[in-house]
């Protein structure tokens, strides 16, 4: 019986979306919203949880290379406490060190250079993050 999730790349002017599936592990990519400061139209995102019920939102939480927290880290966590108490989802962190690096690399290899279009960057980061969350818990 799996689960679907929605999992968000959060940035200051741009927030990555994608859906995923437990059974299948896999995600993909939605258009990303537009943010002020880290601030998205709220409306925006309540019409895509509403879209596909998620059962769980996976924030990806953006670490320091040596697993430190920086001020996007705490921008992050309150983006996530703020979807749980908005729209009362189950909201987990996910590591996503890395996940931006890989996504460009990923994209390039795909289309090369002109691919990298920042909104597209951003919801492959959002289904890496997701990907990486149901890897590490394959029991839900």
């Amino acid at each position: 019986m799996g689960i679907t999730a929605l999992a968000f790349d959060f940035g200051t002017k741009s927030i990555g979306c994608a859906v995923g599936q437990s059974i299948t592990g896999t995600a993909q990519a939605l258009p990303a919203f537009n943010a002020r400061d880290g601030i998205p139209n709220w409306e925006n995102i309540e019409k895509c949880l509403t879209e596909w019920k998620p059962d769980l939102v996976v924030v990806g939480l953006p670490l320091n290379m040596d697993g430190t927290e920086q001020e996007l880290t705490l921008r992050a966590r309150k983006f996530a406490h703020r979807l749980n108490e908005r729209f009362g989802v189950k909201v987990a962190l996910q590591d996503e060190r890395l996940t931006t690096t890989q996504a460009r690399s990923e994209i390039f290899d795909r289309g090369g250079f002109r691919a990298l279009k920042k909104g597209k960057v951003d919801g492959i980061s959002a289904c890496l993050i997701l990907e990486s969350w149901f890897e590490n818990n394959p029991d839900f």
